[in-house]
Order: structure tokens, then C-alpha cells, then sequence
């Protein structure tokens, strides 16, 4: 293939081109859409990858840098370069209320719709894919709209919590929202409740990194919603502010995953939601960047290889066959350009940068302070 080069001026730098020799310098804020993924079979380097982009985005610019760790991770790094980490688990002292509603949250169409989508995803996570029937989605839209219309009037004062909307549900005769209810006790007065509360951390620190891996397998798919959600707030005070944001979620699949037999998985309305925060953080200055190896898993969602195909920006690293496959046949890659992905040491692949394609080279000399922050 013909020698394609990306050089952005103001970009950060990706790595080498193998091809030219040349420096790939991108700037993903110049992109239509600049969200984008980092894919790869475990050991490849994507987390590493992914935090040689956060490394040199908080060194070259003043914008935020949000990122969901469900690993455990990242600590080393945000913490190196002076970031804060706050962790969640069901033992912290750290709370998010799953209810905060920032002005503007929903884009200027009644917040509280959004809302309701997001407290679906919730609720599914507690009954089970496909098990809310149409009159239990009408109660909680109908519970949703109760507990915010007090704090919709002027967005003063406290915002309501999950135990406000267990309240309200158990006020209600019908059985159906007792069901509900009775769904989301373990979330809201049961040992999970650390959603439930008013919101009490400090999140004013430009790089802040969500450390979810004590929340447990149950909490864990609940969690990974709670903080988008949260972070979709964040994205919107800065939008006010004039700040830009770059957010980073790690094993993004679980927001696709079908729910056939795993205990953590998230479905429907989750990778629904995850989809309106993808279309709109874009609008919104913010970037939004998902990291998996489970391509497989995400490519049997409908929802997730929409996003894969609309994603301007790409890096894949060491792809196993199948992935491989099904990749190059969602992005018209050809199979000179995936037999970079083939095989790839750790650091090797190919990045995607609007319409460019091009294999590259990215290592990091091991002798290093930040090789050391980096790798895990």
C-alpha cells in the first residue's frame, strides 16, 4: 500500500510509521468524530498504548482526563503525574449518587427522559435482560419524573438519591413496582448502597481516574454505568466551562456483553446508553476512547460495531483471527494492511486516523520513569 502519513500539526505523537520511517503525529480533536478504540489480545501493550496517549495529552494540554479502571491499572501513572484516583467499592467511604443531574443534562430535551433510559439500564441489571415488561418501564418513568420535579424547577439544593426512588416506588400499589423495588433494595437501603448516597468526593482534579476493581462481579456492571453517567455529567460543567474532556474506559465490552451465562454482563439499554454518551460527548468538546480485547464479544452487539464502524480513530494492536476478520471487513481494511496485526509485538499495529491507515511502531525504552509508571 502506498505510504500514507499522519501529521497533524498540534497532534501527539503515535509512534513511527513503519512503512516511511516518519513520525505519526495525530490530533484527534480535528477529527468529525474523534472518539475512538484501542484493541488487542491481552499482552499486547493497550493499556500501556492507551496511557502513552493520556501521558502526553496531560503534559501537552490543559484539557480533563477522565478514566474508568475496572483493573485497577492506572493508579501508578494518574497518581505520577499528579492526578487523583478515587476508589469505589461497596466498603469505601467514597460515594456517587447514581442520581445526579447536572443543568443540561439530556441536550435540551427533558432530562428526565435520559434519566429514566439510564435507571432502566439499572434496573436490568437487577431483574435481567429483556425481563422489565412494558408497565414496569411506565412506573419507573412515571417514579423518575416524581422524584426530580421539585429539583428540575431550579437545579438548587440536593439532588434526589436511588433511595428517593425506592421510596417512591414502595408508595406506589401496584405489585409491579414493588418488584422493582424490591430489584433495586440491594442497591439502594441493602449492603450496595454506595450509589444511593449524595455524591461526596472532591472531583475538581484535571485527571481522575475511577478505580472500580473492589466494587465486586455484582456491583461491577452497575458501577461501570454509574460512573459514565457521572462522567456525562462532568463532561457537561466543562462544556459550560469551556474545557475539553478525554474519557477512557477500559474493558468497555462489558457495556455489550449479551448476557448468556456470565454474571457481570451488561445488555441492552446499557451499550443504549453507552451509544447516546458516544454520540454526544462529540458535541460536547469531549472525546471518548473504549479499551478491550474482547472485540469478539463487542462485535456481536449490533450497537457496538455501529461505533466501531463510525470510529474515526483506531488502534489495533495484536488482533487474534477472528477479530482480525471480522475488522478488516467492517473498515475495508485490506490484507496487507491487517497482516501488521498479525502476530504483532507489543507496541505494533495499525492506527486509523480518519481515512488514513497506517502500521506503526511504538516502543517505549525500558530503562525509563515512565515505563515504569506504565506497565503493568
Amino acid at each position: 500500500f502506498k505510504a500514507q502519513e499522519i501529521r497533524d500539526r498540534g497532534g501527539i505523537y503515535y509512534g513511527q510509521n513503519v512503512i516511511s520511517k516518519n513520525l505519526i503525529i495525530a490530533d484527534r480533536k480535528q477529527l468529525l468524530n474523534g472518539n475512538g478504540f484501542v484493541l488487542g489480545v491481552s499482552g499486547s501493550g493497550k493499556s500501556f498504548t492507551a496511557k502513552r496517549e493520556i501521558t502526553a495529552l496531560a503534559l501537552s494540554t490543559q484539557d480533563d482526563i477522565l478514566i474508568i479502571d475496572p483493573e485497577s491499572e492506572y493508579r501508578p501513572l494518574v497518581e505520577g503525574l499528579g492526578g487523583e484516583v478515587v476508589e469505589i467499592s461497596a466498603t469505601s467511604s467514597n460515594h456517587i449518587n447514581a442520581m445526579d443531574m447536572e443543568q443540561g443534562y439530556g441536550e435540551g430535551e427533558n432530562p428526565v427522559v435520559l434519566k429514566s433510559e439510564f435507571l432502566l439500564s439499572l434496573c436490568e441489571q437487577s431483574v435481567g435482560a429483556g425481563k422489565l415488561s412494558a408497565k414496569e418501564k411506565s412506573i419507573i418513568d412515571r417514579s423518575v419524573g416524581n422524584i426530580y420535579r421539585e429539583y428540575l424547577k431550579n437545579y438548587q439544593g440536593e439532588p434526589p438519591t436511588l433511595k428517593n426512588l425506592y421510596d417512591d416506588l414502595m408508595k406506589q400499589v401496584n405489585p409491579e413496582a414493588h418488584r422493582i423495588a424490591l430489584a433495586l433494595e440491594l442497591f439502594t437501603v441493602g449492603s450496595l448502597n454506595v450509589f444511593s448516597h449524595q455524591t461526596n468526593i472532591n472531583t475538581k482534579s484535571r485527571i481522575l481516574c475511577f478505580d472500580i476493581q473492589d466494587l465486586g462481579e455484582n456491583l461491577k456492571s452497575v458501577g461501570l454505568l454509574v460512573m459514565l453517567d457521572a462522567i456525562y455529567n462532568r463532561v457537561i460543567q466543562n462544556r459550560r466551562e469551556g474545557k475539553y474532556t478525554h474519557v477512557y474506559i477500559d474493558e468497555i465490552y462489558l457495556f455489550f456483553a449479551n448476557g448468556s451465562g456470565s454474571g457481570h454482563s451488561i445488555t441492552n439499554y446499557s451499550s443504549e446508553f453507552l451509544y447516546k454518551c458516544w454520540k454526544r460527548f462529540r458535541k460536547y468538546g469531549a472525546t471518548l476512547t473504549g479499551i478491550t480485547q474482547n472485540v469478539e464479544e463487542c462485535l456481536l452487539s449490533n450497537t457496538a460495531r455501529m461505533m466501531f464502524a463510525n470510529s474515526e480513530f483506531l488502534l489495533m494492536l495484536n488482533q487474534a483471527t477472528t477479530d482480525r476478520e471480522q475488522l478488516a471487513r467492517l473498515l475495508g481494511a485490506s490484507d496487507t494492511q491487517m497482516s501488521y496485526v498479525d502476530n504483532a509485538p507489543a507496541g505494533h499495529g495499525l492506527i486509523k486516523v480518519g481515512g488514513a491507515i497506517v502500521p506503526f511502531a511504538n516502543e517505549l525504552p525500558k530503562n525509563t520513569e515512565l515505563y515504569r509508571l506504565m506497565s503493568t
